[in-house]
């Protein structure tokens, strides 16, 4: 009787058990059924979905599957190869990008349904009025970017003249600027032809900048150019709150004339040009301070704090990055400077009347071993000297090492 009694329990027991794992796996499937509404395939949704999923993906436990132990060992490498691609990305490796943003596309392809059909409802593409200025400058520079890798900036800018002083309305000098009309008349011109694989293509840079990569600067920082800026201008948002409980009467007068905030300032270094890029911006003071405090971080320089307000440092590709923040600044900044740039020839950059003469001078001073201090405002080629080299390695060579190579 007692064993009966004992194999009642232990089957009642089980039973109970199969119950519960049968409602869990249930309960599980019905989470991963992705529910289709009007909002599913917009980009916050996209974003959400993204990172969800790449987190299962890092922090399963491979031992609970029951894997072969080769299959074992093949997932924890790809397991390692993407914790350390989700790390790298952020410091500026185009190879770690590339990586995650290939997965990124698999993931909204194969199994969150991305087709021809849904695709517009995150970026319209099949009407350009609806497009704003940053989706037609992001998809007019992922074209580019097929042709021309990593010169497709410059080769918009000088294509179409985009580094020429220009008046701004209401403005009493000219600055260098691009604005969202000369972006609107390059994407009426250029008028192209989206295939569903470059439509999902850009959808994806979008999601990876929001997620990993540096807002809207993202593909611009990979491009080769002097370097970029943000937060560098503008009004901070500690001051637009101070006036809007003050003087609401000034606050309104800024708005109406588009005063420009801390964070929708975005300059880049072109040919010793400063450029303002008018129509592309953080959205706001949080979105810059993201990428303010994940900018500097390659070989752990430390932590950026009220204390200890700025850092100087290098990113993976060698781009020298400096980042400030209140309340050593009045908004959170930032400042990439790169040295990727092409070799220039000392013809190239002194330009006027008397150049011969100046370049024969500075070829006469380096073959004498004389100590040459190179002096001027920021932006006017400092770095671009005689030796080939960037500045910040010169000393740490005698005269005679430039004076063999000339």
């Amino acid at each position: 009787m007692l064993n009966i009694l004992l194999i009642a329990i232990v089957v009642l027991v089980a039973f109970m058990l199969l119950f519960n794992f049968i409602k869990k796996r249930k309960n599980e499937q019905e989470e991963d059924v992705l529910e289709v509404d009007d909002k599913t395939y917009t980009l916050d949704k996209m974003v959400e979905f993204v990172k969800k999923r790449l987190d299962e993906i890092t922090k399963i436990n491979l031992y609970d599957i029951g894997l072969s132990e080769e299959e074992l060992k093949r997932r924890k490498n790809k397991k390692y190869e993407l914790k350390r691609a989700l790390k790298g990305c952020t410091y500026g490796d185009v190879n770690d990008k590339k990586y995650i943003k290939e997965l990124i596309y698999d993931l909204l392809y194969k199994e969150y349904g991305v087709d021809e059909t849904n695709v517009s409802k995150a970026i319209p593409f099949d009407v350009p009025s609806l497009l704003t200025a940053q989706d037609k400058f992001e998809i007019i520079l992922y074209m580019y970017k097929n042709e021309f890798g990593y010169e497709a900036l410059s080769q918009i800018i000088k294509k179409y003249n985009l580094d020429q002083l220009k008046y701004l309305e209401g403005e009493a000098k000219p600055c260098y600027v691009i604005t969202e009309d000369e972006i609107n008349d390059i994407y009426e011109k250029e008028n192209f032809v989206l295939t569903l694989e470059d439509k999902i293509n850009v959808v994806v840079q979008r999601i990876y900048q929001k997620y990993k990569g540096y807002s809207s600067i993202d593909e611009i920082r990979d491009m080769n150019i002097d370097g970029i800026s943000g937060g560098v201008s503008g009004l901070p948002e500690s001051f637009l709150s101070q006036v809007a409980q003050t003087d609401g009467d000034y606050l309104s007068q800024i708005a109406e004339h588009k005063v420009p905030r801390a964070c929708d300032s975005i300059w880049i270094m072109y040919s010793g040009k400063s450029i303002r890029l008018a129509f592309l911006s953080f959205g706001s003071e949080a979105e810059l301070k993201r990428v303010c405090q994940n900018i500097y971080k390659y070989n752990n320089p430390g932590q950026l704090s009220d204390t200890n307000g700025y850092k100087i440092n290098e990113m993976k590709d060698g781009s020298r990055v400096v980042v400030v923040r209140p309340s050593m600044s009045e908004t959170w900044a930032f400042f990439v400077r790169k040295f990727d740039v092409k070799r220039a020839a000392l013809e190239q950059i002194i330009h006027g009347p008397g150049k011969e003469e100046a370049i024969d001078l500075l070829k006469y001073l380096v073959k004498g071993a004389r100590i040459i201090s190179l002096t001027g405002e920021q932006g006017c080629r400092k770095n671009n000297n005689a030796y080939g080299h960037d500045r910040k390695y010169i000393r740490n060579y005698e005269p005679s090492y430039y004076r063999d190579r000339i």
